[in-house]
């Protein structure tokens, strides 16, 4: 019975490491590197790491249109 919770605990530790792992390829970083840190050292703190992260994928484009999107919140809720 032991076994089989120690078979799940693992199983679930690898399953929440593959979260932080998404997130890091999204941000245009390495989904491999992500998952072996996630998998060895902890899923919980690959997750903060890779949230604190810089996207890698954001150009000046997109920025600018957040902002000017922001900009249109901020007049509609000033009327």
């Amino acid at each position: 019975m032991v076994s089989f919770f120690i078979v799940l605990g693992v199983a679930l530790w690898i399953i929440l490491a593959f979260w932080p792992s998404v997130i890091a390829r999204r941000k245009g970083y390495s989904f491999i590197l992500f998952l072996i840190i996630a998998i060895l050292i902890s899923w919980l703190l690959a997750l903060i790491i890779v949230l604190f992260l810089k996207d890698k994928n954001e150009t000046a484009k997109s920025r600018a249109d957040d902002r000017a999107a922001e900009a249109e919140l901020e007049k509609e809720e000033n009327r």
